[in-house]
């Protein structure tokens, strides 16, 4: 009886060690390839696509199981995207709840909503009115490999719904009564190394 219950006691501890693997918790940053979405002129009624560029994001995870997993992370986000008219800087803190499935081998899938809380817009020389919603919702979907502590991944994020903010007291006059819509469009690339 008693190496019964020694080998159950050891084959369960094996089980949840095992079960335990995959969580816990770390650190990330990388950079973002992004666009804020499209600039309207309320003169000339025309519509502008930004120019995509370079930002970058850190932040914190944590992960709970290892071949499906639930990870929520805390990410500060800078992104910048040029116009015509000038360049617009948005910080934002973003908070994706993704659900992910290990596939084969370091290869894993992932999807979620990311909410995203609005810290500051900046547009070149130009006074902001306040953005119509600091928080708003958005999706990420994308793929990672992990190797022991370090992860890697690439993932997409959009907006769901426009989230506009107003020009007002423009040092460039055409400028007054135009808008840009925020909703972040971007290719977000991360590493990850888990504490």
């Amino acid at each position: 009886m008693k190496k019964l219950v020694v080998i159950t006691v050891v084959a369960l501890s094996g089980f949840f060690g095992l079960a335990q693997t995959g969580s816990g918790f770390g650190i990330k940053g990388g950079i973002n390839y992004a666009g804020n979405g499209d600039f309207f002129n309320s003169a000339e009624n025309a519509v502008t696509s930004p120019d995509r560029n370079v930002g970058y994001h850190v932040g914190v995870f944590g992960k709970l199981g290892n071949k499906l997993y639930l990870r929520p992370e805390l990410v500060y986000t800078s992104t910048t995207s040029g116009y015509n008219e000038g360049d617009l800087k948005v910080n934002k803190l973003d908070v994706p709840v993704l659900v992910g499935l290990k596939v084969i081998g370091p290869l894993n899938i992932f999807a979620g909503p990311a909410f995203q809380y609005i810290l500051n817009n900046k547009f070149d020389g130009v006074t902001i009115d306040n953005v119509e919603k600091d928080f708003t919702v958005g999706l990420n979907i994308g793929a990672g490999v992990s190797f022991g502590k370090f992860g890697l991944d690439v993932r997409y994020e959009r907006g769901f719904s426009e989230n506009e903010l107003n020009f007002i007291n423009s040092n460039i006059l055409t400028l007054n009564g135009d808008r840009v819509d925020t909703r972040p469009d971007q290719i977000i690339l991360s590493l990850s190394l888990k504490l």
